[in-house]
């Protein structure tokens, strides 16, 4: 070995060692920086438990964390969680003052959400940016450039419970103060450790605001209570006064005695060492002093005329004073009071006087009055409503005083007519024994009355409800047994009423009544309803045809004539009959609804017949119900279809007009043609509605007819009589037309002769007034009404339309004699006539032989003109084509 050089091991050694020292050094400065940094936590956590406030909090936090890394520049700042405003609860910065006097005309939570710091609220992660980041950011919109540039800036959130509560910032203006890693995990590690500390203080806060705040609400409510406390003390002491005041009314003191126990109560609830009841007599006119005490004088006042005393003041104006020495003086200046008795006077030495009026029965019966001489009895308002609120009870308890006298003054007086009043009891028994008889007679009368009707003197409604029940209960009783119901309809009446008067209507129902109990076995029962509605209850039948042969014999009888007026009337009825037991459920109201609805197929077959109620019947009877309610919905919903059939000349076959009819496509049951949709409209009342919905479109068609077939189209729209029977509704058809498109003298409007004949004087008034419009009138149907020729004489129409029955029955001489008379009649008063139901080439051959030039029917329709509620042009070529 050289002198000199160390062995090989030991150089391995030494470095060995040197390696070791050195990694020991770096341990003790992790180990001295982890202490440095425990202590500062410890050092904050102390701070938390000690100080009072999160302004304190905040800067000791500042002050340990500038032990820790350059802190020079450090700010907080927190956001509400329910608000979402962001604060800066503590801020220190070498070169920025606060934000919010740097930008004094921004919202500071506005603000610094648009900045870097609001950046860091809203993604939750710890954000450690310099220049160049910061430039980026805002470049990329998520920031905005506030405040001046800084080198470095670093900012970790704060979260509890995982949300961000607020931001923890430092930042470096100067190259010598960096930041990296380590202070990041730092100062995350810090706003680990300080979330829940912030979260504790900012809820101790709230805590001592909230005690605070509770505080001065139990402050006040405790003052509410000892206000309500005292109230309700005084409303005690005020309740036990008027309980005494109500015991003295009800008691049997003496007057002597009454007024001084009145005077102890007041004295309880105010000063009244001066204090005096003063009454009014009426007759007199005088004021007298029941009750009187005064410091002032021990002798009452003796009663006196009324004068112009303060106390005549208060009684005349009926209002309650509260007067002091001033206002009385100034009273007595102004002449309001002692002025022509001023020896009255006596109020030189009173401090205050209260005058309150006693009301009873609303009249002013006298007054309470105290007043005080000294200032230490002094009152106020509270003192005067006081004391009007127990005057009314007051006066309650004079009157019943006054009443209780009243009658002790009357007990002795009623003794003395007790003996005569015996005597004319004795008398008066006997007649009440006779007006208890009449009564009782008076009382089964209108026992009768009520369940009867007054006309006939039948049973109502609610006497055979009662009886028809009794029935269904004696056959649940005995299954075996049955009964009927028959439902009775008279046919005619309303025409009876009109045309004969209610009078004989009247007399038409008692017969009817007094046929129908000929029918009728006596244990049936026969009620009116009302109106022509009759029933009746057969009871205890054995089979159907029991029921059947009753009918029968109602309908005979029924047909029989009338005499009403000194002439001969013709009826009939419509039967509609239930049996029971047809259902285990059955009522009385459903029985009586089966026969009704069995009596309205009757009708519907043609009236003067019966029908016997079944499901079946029930079943057409709710279709037919469907059926008018869906005509009613096709006339609403435009789903009805007009078409135009020609009216043609018979030599040339011009087509000199056209007349409307409708049909309907009905969904479930097909086509239903015009002259059953007619009987529909009738059946449902609502005719004028269906002509004024054809009206409506051939009105909108109109000038697309005129403008194809020229000037000279002429229409002819068949009306119903139901638009004239009623003022309003002859108004409204006059509107109709005055309205229409349609030139006047082009429309030809026609009326059945049957509704003419049955109401011609509402018909003649309802021509007149068409016609001075310039249309021109008609009547259809002709030859079924048989209207007389005097009355067509004077009528002003222009046409007649042979009826279509009469068209399609000319097969024999008689036939063909009546259509030619027609014919004459016609040509004879001026008047066109046309002939309906022109069908075959026979047909109208004969009716050109008897005269007859014009008409309409299927012959002449070869082509007809429809008009629906989507066309919006009439094809008038293709029309005068064919």
């Amino acid at each position: 070995m050289e002198k000199g050089r160390l062995p090989s091991n030991s150089c391995k050694n030494i470095e060995h060692l040197q390696k070791r020292v050195s990694r020991l050094r770096r341990l003790a400065t992790k180990y001295k920086r982890a202490e440095i940094i425990q202590n500062a936590l410890l050092e904050i956590s102390n701070i938390a438990t000690h100080v009072v406030s999160l302004d304190a909090f905040y800067q000791g936090v500042h002050n340990h964390l500038q032990s820790l890394i350059p802190a020079d520049n450090f700010f907080i700042a927190s956001i509400d969680r329910e608000t979402g405003n962001i604060t800066l609860p503590f801020f220190a910065d070498e070169k920025d003052s606060h934000p919010s006097e740097l930008y004094p005309d921004e919202e500071l939570s506005s603000l610094l959400e648009r900045g870097i710091t609001g950046y860091v609220l809203k993604t939750g992660e710890p954000l450690f940016c310099d220049a160049q980041r910061f430039d980026q950011l805002v470049s990329q919109g998520f920031i905005d450039d506030l405040g001046s540039a800084c080198l470095q800036w670093l900012g970790v959130p704060i979260k509890h419970n995982n949300i961000v509560s607020g931001v923890l910032v430092v930042q470096s203006y100067s190259n010598d103060i960096s930041y990296g890693e380590l202070e990041l995990e730092l100062m995350g590690f810090i706003c680990h450790h300080i979330s829940g500390v912030m979260e504790r203080l900012r809820h101790n806060e709230e805590l001592e605001i909230a005690i605070v705040q509770r505080t001065k609400e139990l402050s006040k409510a405790y003052d509410k209570v000892k206000l309500e406390v005292q109230e309700r003390m005084k409303a005690e002491k005020l309740q036990k006064s008027l309980f005494q005041i109500a015991d003295l009314s009800a008691s049997d003191v003496s007057e002597a005695d009454f007024y001084p126990k009145i005077h102890q109560v007041i004295s309880q609830l105010l000063p009244a060492e001066n204090c005096f009841i003063s009454l009014v007599h009426k007759a007199s006119q005088t004021l007298s002093f029941p009750f009187y005490v005064s410091q002032m004088s021990s002798e009452p006042p003796k009663p006196r005329a009324m004068q112009d005393g303060l106390t005549e003041f208060i009684l005349k104006h009926k209002q309650p004073k509260l007067l002091s020495q001033q206002d009385i003086q100034d009273m007595v200046h102004a002449g309001e009071i002692y002025g022509t008795n001023p020896a009255l006077n006596h109020t030189q030495t009173m401090k205050q006087w209260i005058g309150i009026p006693l009301f009873i029965h609303g009249e002013v019966a006298g007054g309470l009055t105290i007043y005080s001489l000294t200032d230490q009895n002094s009152y106020a308002a509270r003192d005067l409503e006081l004391l009007t609120f127990v005057s009314q009870h007051i006066a309650n308890a004079i009157e019943r005083k006054f009443a209780v006298e009243q009658l002790k003054r009357s007990h002795e007086l009623l003794e003395d007519k007790v003996e005569k009043r015996t005597k004319a009891i004795a008398e008066m028994n006997d007649n009440l024994q006779r007006q208890i008889m009449q009564r009782k007679k008076m009382e089964a009368q209108l026992v009768y009355d009520a369940k009867h009707d007054n006309l006939t003197g039948l049973p109502n409604r609610s006497f055979f409800m009662e009886r028809l029940t009794q029935a269904i209960k004696h056959i649940r009783r005995h299954p075996k047994e049955q009964f009927a119901l028959l439902f009775i309809d008279l046919d005619g009446f309303k025409q009876i009423n009109d045309t004969l008067g209610h009078l004989e209507g009247d007399r038409f129902l008692i017969e009817t009544s007094t046929r129908l109990k000929l029918c009728i076995r006596e244990n049936d029962t026969l009620a009116r309803l009302g109106g022509d509605e009759f029933v009746i209850l057969l009871d205890s039948i054995h089979q159907h045809k029991d029921a059947e042969d009753v009918c029968e014999r109602i309908l005979e009888t029924i047909s029989e004539p009338y005499t009403l007026a000194q002439q001969q009337v013709i009826s009939g009825a419509s039967i509609g009959v239930a049996f029971s037991c047809v259902a285990s459920s059955d009522t009385s109201e459903s029985i009586l609804r089966n026969a009704d609805t069995a009596m309205y197929q009757a009708k519907s077959k043609g009236k003067g017949c019966y029908v016997i109620f079944d499901r079946q019947t029930e079943y057409h009877f709710n279709q037919r119900i469907e059926l008018e309610q869906d005509f009613l919905n096709a006339i609403e919903q435009n789903d009805i279809v007009v078409e135009l059939t020609p009216v043609v000349s018979f030599d040339d076959k011009e087509i000199i007009a056209y007349e409307p009819i409708s049909y309907w496509q009905h969904p479930s049951q097909g086509l239903i043609d015009n002259e059953q949709l007619t009987s529909l409209a009738n059946q449902t009342q609502t005719m004028t509605m269906l002509d004024d919905y054809i009206f409506k479109y051939i009105d909108e068609h109109y000038q697309a007819l005129a403008n194809g077939l020229g000037e000279k189209i002429q229409i002819h729209m068949p009306l119903s009589s139901q638009h004239i029977k009623h003022k309003y509704g002859l108004r409204s058809l006059r509107n109709t037309i005055k309205r229409s498109k349609i030139c006047a003298s082009k429309l030809w409007v026609f009326f059945n002769e049957k509704a003419f004949v049955q109401d011609s004087t509402n018909h003649i008034s309802a021509f007149e007034s068409l016609s001075e419009l310039g249309i021109n009138i008609g009547i259809n149907g002709y030859g079924t009404g048989y209207s007389s020729l005097s009355s067509l004489s004077f009528l002003p129409i222009k046409a007649l339309k042979l009826d279509a029955d009469i068209s399609q029955h000319l097969v024999n001489d008689k036939q063909l004699q009546l259509a030619k008379a027609y014919q004459l009649i016609a040509t004879t008063l001026g008047f066109k006539i046309f002939a309906e139901g022109v069908d075959t080439q026979k047909q109208k051959q004969i009716l050109e032989e008897l005269g007859y030039i014009q008409g309409q029917g299927q012959v002449f329709s070869l082509v007809n003109l429809v008009l629906t509620q989507h066309s919006e042009e009439v094809d008038i070529a293709e029309l005068t084509q064919a």
